[in-house]
Formats: structure tokens, C-alpha cells, sequence
């Protein structure tokens, strides 16, 4: 084995008490991200996996947990991921559909009044129909997307992207106006990216160490977009939408106030390319915002430098390109919480959407612009020359010799991207205060390193040149206004054609009212008196011969009865839940075509064991010894129906101390298809079920009968 020792050189040496700064710290900021994901937000003692999972006769799944959670699946399971999708499983977990629902992760679903709604985690909540899909959205959407261009507008606009390296500078008003402020008249939409506002090996190792519990900025930086702002007219003309900070790195995004409503959904992200691909005084910053239904993308970025190091920038872009992820939460725990939940999706049967290679951020986008020091420089030629053909404005035979221009024909770098035509002087490097061409510095090579790119979706470069009279940095500002016309859909005038489409396709209707179809049901009786621990049996019929029925009990409320017949109000239970004193079973089920179910009303103490002796109740003299009712509805709709009908059921229960009195009054106020039905009426009841031979044991059920077997 050969060793071979070399002696660092002055900038190893530096670089070397970089790396140990920034080992230190970042040691320091692991311990702090490893107790922010055991907060609350992380499910770092796994008591959310499931444990038990139970399919019951109506085709719903519950699943228990370990912390004692309940989760209650329907005969479809709506599943979030941390990319924004949401699919729609069958209770084998076979795919039924999938979408893009958010551009951030879904962190919660509710079932709520046919819709299921979905929370995400830039807070937008959407609402997706429950009987969705099915073969009416296939017959509306073809029909609704043959009449787009009815509906489809088109705007345009402009949009000013600027990029400078401030060279950890400041600069004045009159400077900044001279950039931005003079040219931003006819523009909507401004993108401003800054490169070294902040370096340093102690400032680059802090800066990591924050971004690793979520947090960034800094006050150079705040200075920097207060100061950009007030030369913009920040809040008269623009409103500021978004920032990102990373190291030296800044981006921001003003939006005009007349176009302020159409712009939403600004999302942030950020890629270090410094030491270990984790230092920012190199990388991307970037803001992804929705204008008019369409994604925009802003990369602000400093790649690396030097003349030889063209490999290394090419690298840097794929680095930035492929890693780039917009919509990071500012909570570390929530960051937990999301991957967590990810990952255990992806050990379902589900797993066909998560084993594909997962899309970028940047390449979903309809424009991506690119823009900041990209530190390509001019190859092949000497200063001498370079200046004589800058005098001479001679800027085709300089382009000949642009680092990018090579690479990107080469198709090594900004792959399906485009540069507008440059005619300015390169804008690197200058003599810092010192006006005119006359500033170049001989030391080094002039290079073109602030530069705008972007992909041709349907933008336009209008203006493209370089503010050579700005003398704070050693570094030129760049300016970039692009025309973009957008289109996008009249939501207005979308849903009117939707409406035709529900209301006039022949075959849309035709599906309708098969989904507003509910079987034929009669129940047993309307009124169910009880006295204590006493049983009855109400019967529900289906007696439709085609389709099956199903049915839900919920209690609707519960009142108590005075002395004089006299009832209070209902009031409403929490989730249509039982009161503790009536047990209903069971309360959901399905019945097969011509057949019916028996379903038992149980009255039920709740008497605790010191309350007893000798099997009396000790404390009879305090108990509430009135009358109790309960209000109960059997929602009944078909298997494939949106549509239900419910039938009342009255339950008393009739304190046992007193004599039970049956009222003829009361009954006929409340006649019903049947007489009240008690516990001499009850029959053997099976300990397993047949009700649908689709769903096999489920204890505790009802043996159905068909009609007019006993």
C-alpha cells in the first residue's frame, strides 16, 4: 500500500476549520431535530399502528390501535400522501382511482355531508364527492371537456426577474431603482434573487444548523427585502407573496395588487451545494406559485466557481434540479409527523403509487425560470482580447466563447431551457465604486455568471440587459421581463356547462336516478316501550326483489317524560350516538334482497357495584325516576345510492318502580306499521351470520329470514 501525504494549501486549511465549524454545529442542531421528532407531532412510539382490524357486516372496516384509537373505514378508504395525492382503495386495497388533490401533504381527511374533505399542509382544504368515481364522472367529463374552448380564457401579463451578487454589500436607493424600480411600471409579477447578502465560515455553519430545525433568515436579509420593497412601492403598487432564505442566498416574489387575486398557493424550497452538499454559500433557493391555474417555478442559484470547474456546475444544477422540493412545513414536528405517515402507507397494498419514481417539483411545473450566479465564465480567450471585443461591442464572438452556451449545446446543463440573446458586457468582475467598463478587474477572466433562463411554455423575453452604471458590488445587476400569457378556465362558465350536462345527457340522468333508487323497507313498529333490562325486537323488511338494502341506526335525541305525560325537548347526542341505558344491535347492517332482519332494543343499568347490596340499589331515593325517550332513525338507502329514507322509531323507557301504564292516547298519536314488540316476542339469536355472503364473521349479528320463513 502507498501513502501518499500532501501539505494543504492556505485554502485547504480554511476550508478544513470551515468543515470542523460546521461538523460542531451541525452536531449540535442534530440533537435538537432528534427531540423536536419525539414532540407531539411524530409518532415516534408507533401508537398509531394498527393493531386489530375487523370488517362488519355492512362492509365497514375498524381498526384499533395501541393508544386505544378507533379508526372506521367505509367500503372505500381514502389514503393521504405526503406528495399531495390521494387515492381510493377497495377494503382489499386494490386501486380504484388516484389524483393530485394538493401540492403539499395531505395531513387530514373528513367525511362530512356526502363530500370528503382534505386538509393540507399549507392549510388548503378541498372537498371531493364520496360517490366519486364513478360512471357518471366518465360521461360528464367527456362531455364538459369537449365544449373547453367555451370556457377557457387566456391573460397575459409581464413578469421582471432580477439577479445581482451583492458581494455582502449594501446598496443604495437610487441603485436599487435604477435596477428594478425604473423598468417595474408594466409588470405584475417581480422575482428577485440575491446571492452573498451574508458569508463567512461562522454565519455558513449557523445558517446550516438553523435550516436543520426548520428555521431561517437573518437580519441582512430582512434589510435586503425591506429596501427592495420600498423602491417597488411595497404596499401601494406590490404586495410581497414570498421569500426563502438559504445562507447567502435570497429570493422574494412581489405581485402587483390587481393580479393579487389570482395568485395563490406560494410554496418555498431550498438546496445546499456548499461542503458535503450541505453548506449554502452554494445551492438554490426557490418559490413556486400558482398564477391563473398555472405553476410557476423561481430558482435563484450560486454555482460554483472558478474557470475549470465547469463539471462541478453542471453538477450543481442536477444537484438543485432533482432535489429541489417546494412546500417544506416551518414545524420540524410536523415534518416528522408527515414522514412517518408516508412511510407507513407505503407498507399497504397501495404500494403501486409510491414504488414509482416519484415526479420533481420543477419538471410538474408549466414555467421554470432560472436565475443567479451561475458562474460560467468565458473559455478560450485572453483578457486582452476579451476586453477589445467588449469596447468593440462585439458580443457575437464572445458568445462563441460562453461556458454555458458550450454546455448547454452540448446538452450537459439546462436541458430543454433557453437564454435570451445577450447584448451587454459580461458582468463579472469589477472593481468595486469605480464607474464605466474601465472597472474590470485584470485578475480575472470576464464572465457572463448573471444570467436568466427559463422554459418556453408561453413566456417571451422582452428585455434582457445588465445595469453597468450600479457600482456596489464587484458583481452587476441583471434584469430579465418576460410577456406570459396564461391560459385558464372560467370557473363560472365551467360549471354552467356542467350543469347542462347533468341536466340534459339522457345517460347522465338515466344513472341519476338509479343512484337516487332506495329499496322498499317496512319496520315492525314506530314505538318501543321498555322497562328495566327489558329486550324487544324490532323487525326491518326489505321488500324490494332486485336490490339490497342498507341500513343505519342513529339516535336522532333523548328527552325525559314528566309525571303528566309531558315531554321536554329532544336534545341532540353527540354523533347520533346511543344514550348509556339503550343498547342497539345491530345498529348497521345489510339486508339481501326479500328478506328481513331482527334487530334488538335492550334496555341496560348502569349501576356500579357499590351502589349495590344484596342486589338493591342503595341509592333509589336520589335517582331520576322519570320516564326516558329516545328518538331513533333507521336511515335505509340502496347499495349504490346516494339517496336514503329514514323510518322514526319512539323507545321509552318506563321506570320499573312504577306500574306500567300503557296510554291509548299516546299510542294513537303515534301508530306505527305495528304493535310494540317485547321481550316474550324474542327469539333465539345466532352467535355468527349470513346476512350477505359477501361479509363472513362478523359476531354478535342477526340470522336474517326470508319473508314468510319461521
Amino acid at each position: 500500500m502507498k501513502v501518499k501525504f500532501v501539505a494543504p494549501s492556505k485554502k485547504e486549511k480554511s476550508g478544513g476549520f470551515l468543515q470542523r465549524s460546521r461538523n460542531a454545529i451541525m452536531g449540535a442542531a442534530d440533537a435538537v431535530r432528534r427531540v423536536a421528532t419525539r414532540g407531539a407531532g411524530a409518532f415516534a412510539d408507533d401508537a398509531k399502528r394498527t393493531e386489530a382490524l375487523v370488517l362488519a357486516i355492512d362492509g365497514m372496516a375498524w381498526s384499533g390501535c395501541p393508544n386505544g384509537l378507533l379508526v372506521h373505514f367505509g367500503t372505500r378508504i381514502y389514503v393521504g400522501y405526503a406528495s399531495g395525492v390521494i387515492q381510493v382503495l377497495d377494503l382489499e386495497g386494490k386501486l380504484i382511482s388516484a389524483w393530485v388533490a394538493h401540492s403539499n401533504p395531505v395531513l387530514k381527511m373528513a367525511v362530512g355531508n356526502g363530500y370528503v374533505f382534505s386538509l393540507a399542509n399549507h392549510g388548503g382544504i378541498r372537498g371531493w364527492s364520496i360517490a366519486s368515481p364513478g360512471p357518471i364522472d366518465r360521461l360528464i367529463r367527456s362531455q364538459v371537456a369537449s365544449k373547453e374552448l367555451e370556457y377557457t380564457r387566456r391573460n397575459s401579463f409581464r413578469i421582471l426577474v432580477g439577479t445581482w451578487n451583492v458581494g455582502q454589500g449594501r446598496a443604495s436607493q437610487d441603485a436599487l431603482k435604477a435596477w428594478l424600480g425604473s423598468t417595474a411600471s408594466d409588470v405584475g409579477i417581480i422575482v428577485v434573487g440575491l446571492q452573498e447578502v451574508e458569508m463567512g465560515a461562522g454565519f455558513l455553519a449557523m445558517s446550516a444548523a438553523k435550516e436543520t430545525v426548520g428555521l431561517e433568515g437573518s437580519a441582512i436579509g430582512q434589510w435586503w427585502l425591506d429596501n427592495i420593497g420600498k423602491a417597488l412601492d411595497e404596499g401601494t403598487a406590490f404586495e410581497r407573496m414570498g421569500s426563502r432564505q438559504l445562507a447567502g442566498l435570497l429570493i422574494s416574489l412581489w405581485v402587483r395588487k390587481n393580479l393579487r387575486k389570482h395568485v395563490g398557493d406560494v410554496d418555498a424550497g431550498a438546496v445546499p451545494c456548499g461542503f458535503g452538499r450541505a453548506i449554502g454559500n452554494k445551492g438554490g433557493v426557490g418559490l413556486r406559485i400558482r398564477v391563473l391555474d398555472r405553476i410557476m417555478c423561481f430558482v435563484n442559484c450560486h454555482l460554483a466557481a472558478h474557470l475549470e470547474a465547469v463539471n462541478r456546475r453542471n453538477a450543481d444544477f442536477d444537484h438543485i434540479f432533482r432535489n429541489m422540493s417546494f412546500g417544506r412545513p416551518s414545524n420540524p414536528a410536523a415534518v416528522a409527523g408527515v414522514a412517518t405517515a408516508s412511510h407507513t402507507i407505503k407498507g399497504t397494498n397501495a404500494a403501486s403509487a409510491t414504488t414509482e419514481e416519484p415526479k420533481l417539483d420543477l419538471a410538474e411545473a408549466d414555467m421554470v425560470v432560472f436565475l443567479g450566479d451561475f458562474n460560467y465564465r468565458l473559455f478560450g480567450i485572453s483578457y486582452d482580447e476579451a476586453r477589445d471585443l467588449v469596447s468593440q461591442r462585439s458580443f457575437d464572438w464572445l458568445r462563441e466563447k460562453d461556458q454555458l452556451r458550450a454546455e448547454m449545446q452540448a446538452g450537459k446543463v439546462f436541458q430543454g431551457m433557453r437564454e435570451a440573446l445577450i447584448v451587454f458586457p459580461p458582468t463579472y468582475k469589477f472593481a468595486r465604486n469605480q464607474p464605466g467598463l474601465g472597472g474590470y478587474d485584470s485578475g480575472e477572466k470576464e464572465a457572463n455568471t448573471s444570467m436568466v433562463l427559463d422554459c418556453p411554455v408561453v413566456s417571451s423575453v422582452i428585455q434582457y440587459g445588465a445595469c453597468m452604471d450600479v457600482i456596489e458590488s464587484d458583481h452587476k445587476p441583471v434584469r430579465c421581463k418576460f410577456h406570459v400569457q396564461v391560459a385558464h378556465v372560467d370557473r363560472s362558465v365551467r360549471r354552467q356547462e356542467f350543469g347542462e350536462a347533468v341536466r340534459f345527457n339522457e345517460k347522465v340522468r338515466s344513472i341519476l336516478e338509479q343512484l337516487r333508487y332506495v329499496p322498499e323497507t317496512t319496520v315492525s313498529t314506530n314505538t318501543i316501550r321498555l322497562q328495566s333490562q327489558d329486550t324487544a325486537i324490532l323487525r326491518i323488511t326489505n321488500k324490494d326483489v332486485k336490490e339490497k338494502a342498507i341500513f343505519r341506526i342513529v339516535c336522532g335525541g333523548v328527552c325525559t317524560v314528566n309525571e303528566d305525560e309531558d315531554e321536554s325537548a329532544y336534545h341532540s347526542r353527540g354523533s347520533y350516538g346511543f344514550p348509556r341505558w339503550l343498547e342497539v344491535t345491530p345498529a348497521a347492517g345489510i339486508i339481501k334482497q326479500d328478506h328481513f332482519v331482527d334487530i334488538s332494543v335492550h334496555h341496560e343499568e348502569f349501576h356500579s357495584l357499590e351502589e349495590h347490596f344484596d342486589g338493591i340499589p342503595q341509592n333509589w331515593w336520589c335517582e331520576d325516576t322519570r320516564d326516558k325517550e329516545a328518538m331513533l332513525s333507521v336511515n335505509i338507502q340502496g347499495s349504490n345510492a346516494t339517496e336514503i329514507r329514514s323510518h322514526q322509531i319512539i323507545v321509552r323507557h318506563c321506570y320499573s318502580a312504577k306500574t306500567v301504564r300503557i296510554d291509548s292516547l299516546s299510542n294513537d298519536s303515534r301508530k306505527g306499521q305495528g304493535g310494540s314488540v317485547h321481550r316474550s316476542d324474542l327469539r333465539q339469536l345466532s352467535g355468527s351470520s349470513d346476512a350477505v355472503d359477501d361479509f363472513r364473521d362478523f359476531e354478535g349479528s342477526v340470522r336474517p329470514r326470508r319473508i314468510g320463513q319461521e
